[in-house]
Order: C-alpha cells, then structure tokens, then sequence
C-alpha cells in the first residue's frame, strides 16, 4: 500500500511539473531548485527528484553533473525541427477536430479567445498563455486521437519554456489572438481546411518571433 501512495505522490508531482513545464513557468536556462519545488508543491524531495529525473529522460530538461536540472536553451535548428512537427501534428489534430466539435465545444473556443483578447489588452502573459492551453487542447481533444494529442504534448514540453516571453514584442503581442479569431470564422463557415491554416499561422507567427530568443547553430 505505501508503494502504491508513494507511486501515484511521484506521478502526480511529474504531471505537475510536466504541465508547468509546458506552460512556460521556467524560463531557458533557469536551474531548477529541488528543495524550492517541494516546498511549492507540499510534497517531500524524493519525488520532487524522481519527477525531474524523469523529465530529463525525455530530454524536456537537462541534467548537469553537479549543477542539477536545468531548463534547456534550444538552438535554431533544434527550434525549427519543433516547429515543422507542431505545424504537423497540430494542423492535422485541428483538421479532425474542425469536423468533429460540437456547438457547445465551439462556443467554449469562443469565449477563450475573448479571454485570450483580455489577457492581451491587460499585458496578462500568464491568462494568455492558459487560456491559449485551453483552446488548442479543446480543438485537439476533439480530434478524437488519444496518441496525437500525446504526441503534441510531448513536443510542447520542448517550446513551453520560451512561450512566456511572447509580450516581450509589443507589435508581435498585439496580434497574438489575430489566428484564433481566423480560426473561430473558419469553423462558423465549416471549413477544416481553413481551420488547418489558421493553426499553421498561429504557429508561424508565433515561431519566428519565439526563434530569435534561441542559440545560433
């Protein structure tokens, strides 16, 4: 029995972490404070540790030999492989989902990308970047792919780190929503085609601006 609490402690604290990794809560570089993280979340170091390890394992985070785990800084080329498979993965999932979503599920996408038109009006990066969680994985899950949706999240943990400095452009922040509301009046018209265009410039847009804070090389 404490095996099993002690198992399911350690992936709830993964999950946590994964999900923070992915929203950008770290930014390329930082060290990660094992002792810091447990206190956040209320939990002992041991899975603190394992959760990172694990991370590292997938390459989501970089173990350094006696410095601990950092948050990788992604190169050019290595940013531009992930974006050519978030344009795949994505633009696919958002194919299918276009032609599957319900009225209820597209008033919801509705009202996240009001809120995603909030969160830029108050220079509210942390809304933004939720809310933009919500709306893509609410199209994705619609796609009715569990192993695609896994796959463009695993890829996410790659790109969430720099997401954040998004309102760093004033211009680029300022546009930011410009896709989702193509996005909206592509599905309104029934058009999955469309629907697949306005993701592959959402991601476009957002990627050559997100380049410029990679490594050369």
């Amino acid at each position: 029995m404490k095996t099993s609490t002690a198992s399911t402690l350690q992936d709830e604290t993964y999950d946590t972490l994964r999900h923070w990794l992915m929203l950008g809560r770290w930014l390329p570089g930082e060290r990660l404070k094992i002792r810091q993280l447990a206190e956040e979340l209320g939990v002992s170091q041991m899975p603190v540790r394992a959760a990172l390890q694990r991370l590292a394992a997938e390459k989501a985070l970089l173990n350094i030999p006696n410095c601990g785990v950092q948050v990788p800084q992604l190169t050019e080329t290595q940013f531009d492989d992930i974006l050519e498979n978030r344009i795949l993965l994505e633009g696919e999932a958002a194919f299918r989902g276009a032609q599957r979503l319900a009225a209820a599920e597209r008033n919801e996408l509705l009202q996240l990308c009001r809120a995603m038109d909030s969160a830029i009006a108050a220079d509210d990066i942390k809304g933004y970047l939720d809310a933009n969680e919500l709306f893509h994985l609410q199209l994705y899950r619609a796609s009715g792919s569990p192993l695609l949706l896994s796959l463009i999240e695993t890829v996410w943990l790659h790109v969430g780190p720099i997401s954040n400095q998004l309102h760093q452009d004033l211009a680029v922040w300022k546009t930011m929503n410009d896709a989702h509301h193509a996005l909206l009046d592509a599905l309104q018209a029934g058009d999955a085609d469309a629907v697949r265009r306005a993701i592959e410039q959402d991601l476009r847009t957002a990627g050559s601006y997100l380049r410029l804070s990679c490594r050369p090389g």
